[in-house]
């Protein structure tokens, strides 16, 4: 499929310049797989890197709870890739009029230091705990292009990077209390406005690392020492309807911070 891949990576590359719409796209292209879709992600990655000059620095992995799970109405787990010039530190002001729609998800990324290459069918949260150089809260942004949730589709979703548009990186901590067990609260202006725990995703976070481990192995790649991995949101997608100062802290972790402009 790797011509078929190509062209359907460059139409997503025409839609995001011009501002389409998401919509599903899959069954019209040919896109039947899992392998199928991760193919053409491949292809739109790379064609991304070659435009803006970007390498990649690490992997989202998205629809990791039941509540983001029924907002999206699709029932497993999805991996898109995070590039190098999309990382930003921990109090950036972003522009909603860059994206399609903007949202923010929130969410303990993992930094590995050293590769995790799973040698068995289950990787054990062990194994990942000590794969893991440290922790950080974070903020994904994803560009959900304005999409229909009632239509969405998991192959279309997947081969569109899974909609990551960039990364708010906290500080990260090399000690942490049970991620199992902690709280992250979120607050716009000063005002919570959700919150969730660790154990929310997948039982907890490490488990998400375990799922992209054995993931990526099954596409032929490995996470690598020094990745970065964004675990799941914690609790739904925000889309911020106005100008506002976003603030997510992790009990044990600390917190980090993004303003986005309307």
């Amino acid at each position: 499929m790797a011509d078929a891949a190509r062209k359907v990576a460059e139409s997503l590359i025409d839609e995001h310049a011009r501002g389409v719409n998401f919509h599903p796209f899959a069954p019209a292209r040919g896109i039947i797989s899992i392998a199928d879709a991760y193919e053409v992600q491949h292809e739109y990655v790379r064609l991304q890197m070659q435009r803006r000059g970007a390498c990649p620095v690490g992997y989202k992995i998205g629809l990791t709870t039941k509540r983001m799970q029924q907002m999206c109405g699709i029932d497993n787990s999805i991996a898109g890739v995070v590039l190098s010039d999309r990382v930003h530190e921990s109090g950036v002001s972003l522009l909603a009029s860059s994206y399609g729609r903007i949202g923010l998800e929130f969410e303990i990324a993992a930094r590995l230091a050293r590769d995790l290459r799973p040698d068995r069918d289950v990787v054990a949260p062990l194994e990942v705990a000590e794969a893991v150089d440290a922790v950080a809260p974070a903020i994904e942004i994803v560009d959900d292009r304005l999409a229909d949730y009632r239509t969405l589709d998991a192959l279309s979703l997947i081969a569109d990077n899974s909609w990551n548009a960039g990364i708010v990186l906290g500080p990260f901590v090399r000690s942490w209390p049970d991620l199992a067990t902690i709280e992250g609260v979120v607050l716009a202006d000063g005002m919570v406005i959700d919150q969730g725990f660790g154990r929310d995703v997948l039982g907890h976070p490490f488990h998400s690392v375990a799922w992209l481990a054995k993931h990526l192995a099954e596409m032929g790649s490995t996470l690598r020492a020094g990745d970065v991995v964004m675990t799941g949101n914690l609790v739904t997608t925000k889309f911020p309807s106005q100008s506002s100062a976003y603030h997510f802290s992790v009990t044990g972790l600390g917190e980090v911070e993004a303003t986005i402009h309307v």
